[in-house]
């Protein structure tokens, strides 16, 4: 799964990648600094830590990512 969100901060869209084939968890920032996660799990952790609906253009987006974030890991 891959996620493109807008933020309010930057120029470049925030990313996040949960690739769970190829053990792949990365988010970009609104900075364009990033960070790399071991699982899922700890990817969606950081999200619900850090970041919120605010941040974003589209809130929907933002929540839509962590509803499918969510059921990936229960999956």
């Amino acid at each position: 799964m891959d996620f493109q969100l807008q933020s309010h901060d930057g120029a470049f869209p925030c990313e996040v990648t949960c690739d769970e084939d190829n053990g792949r968890y990365m988010i970009r920032k609104a900075d364009t600094s990033g960070e790399v996660f071991n699982s899922s799990q700890e990817l969606k952790e950081w999200i619900e830590q850090n970041w919120n609906e605010a941040m974003f253009k589209n809130r929907n987006e933002y929540t839509k990512m962590l509803v499918s974030l969510s059921s990936s890991i229960s999956e």
